[in-house]
């Protein structure tokens, strides 16, 4: 048993215990890269920083966790997430999101959202993030959080058709922000202080 204060254990489930059908696409709010900022610049004047939730659904295969992402087309990933509109819950905006992105219509899926795993920080209108806010930057545009998803023992997901799921290894994601990005990239680090229970 771990004896380490505060060690947090994850009881995960192996892939095989996950059904998966598909629904109707779901297409991004914005076109492309440039309308992105260009929507967070003109909603930054009226509501200020954006706050985003993602959340890390976490399964196992022989073994070894791994990250449930959303691809688009052949080399895009994300986790699941949603903007937070000004005022909101996030874990409740994100147990929405889920369900809406992942849940099928009828059915309800106990989304298990209570730790924060990281937060990333965008400094300007422009890709560059960080897991702090640079000293020189006074008013971030946006604040990630990433947030662990206990998921049940049994589920059935229905994924947009426009976006397959795929269950990625940490080994696969570890460094290697060429492929995933830096902010999953860096989910096997942040995910290192969980001790594991495989079921």
């Amino acid at each position: 048993m771990p004896s380490a204060i505060n060690e947090r254990v994850v009881q995960l489930y192996p892939l095989s215990n996950y059904t998966f059908g598909t629904k109707d696409p779901q297409y991004e709010k914005d076109a492309s890269v440039a309308a992105r900022f260009q929507r967070m610049r003109d909603e930054y004047a009226t509501i200020g920083m954006r706050k985003t939730v993602e959340g890390v659904l976490l399964v196992h295969e022989h073994n070894l966790p791994h990250v449930l992402l959303l691809q688009l087309g052949t080399s895009f990933f994300k986790l699941p997430g949603v903007e937070v509109p000004p005022g909101g819950d996030e874990v409740e905006c994100l147990k929405q999101c889920l369900s809406e992105t992942l849940g099928r219509q009828g059915d309800t899926i106990h989304w298990g959202v209570d730790e924060m795993i990281c937060n990333w920080w965008r400094p300007n209108y422009e890709p560059p993030q960080y897991p702090y806010v640079p000293p020189h930057v006074t008013k971030p545009k946006e604040h990630r959080r990433l947030f662990l998803v206990r998921l049940p023992e049994r589920a059935m997901f229905a994924v947009p058709r426009n976006y397959k799921l795929v269950a990625a290894p940490l080994f696969e994601l570890y460094d290697n922000s060429n492929g995933y990005g830096p902010v999953i990239s860096t989910l096997p680090q942040n995910l290192s202080r969980f001790s594991y229970v495989y079921a």
